[in-house]
């Protein structure tokens, strides 16, 4: 059974940092394109970063770019956003999802339907 587990979210002040972790068990992530997508209260599910299954490639929304990082440790089969320098507008839930695609990275993250495996969330919440 394929399954994704998020973890690494909690409280942190403005200008902070954050690692969130993406497990996957019953199947091999390194396979697989992965979404991080968010969800803040009253909005819709955004993309905010995404990573090819092939070469890598990554994609970061404009509000991320330059503070979050996507990474990914095959050996532990894991799947990382670092976040840096956050902000209250990044407060929201934090969903990992993975699929087998092949199209750009963009287009993943622009395309929640896309992805049929979902973890269940972590809350990441930004306030002083």
């Amino acid at each position: 059974q394929v399954q994704l587990v998020e973890s690494g979210g909690g409280l942190v002040q403005p200008g902070g940092s954050l690692r969130l972790s993406c497990a996957g068990s019953g199947f091999t992530l390194d396979y697989y394109a992965i979404g991080w997508f968010r969800q803040a209260p009253g909005k819709e599910r955004e993309g905010v970063s995404c990573i090819s299954r092939s070469d890598g490639s990554t994609y970061y929304a404009d509000s991320v770019k330059g503070r979050f990082t996507i990474s990914r440790d095959n050996a532990k089969n894991m799947v990382y956003l670092q976040m840096n320098t956050l902000k209250p507008e990044d407060t929201a839930v934090y969903y990992c999802a993975a699929d087998f695609l092949r199209i750009s990275v963009q287009a993943m993250c622009a395309s929640t339907h896309l992805f049929g495996s979902w973890g269940q969330g972590t809350q990441v919440t930004v306030s002083s």
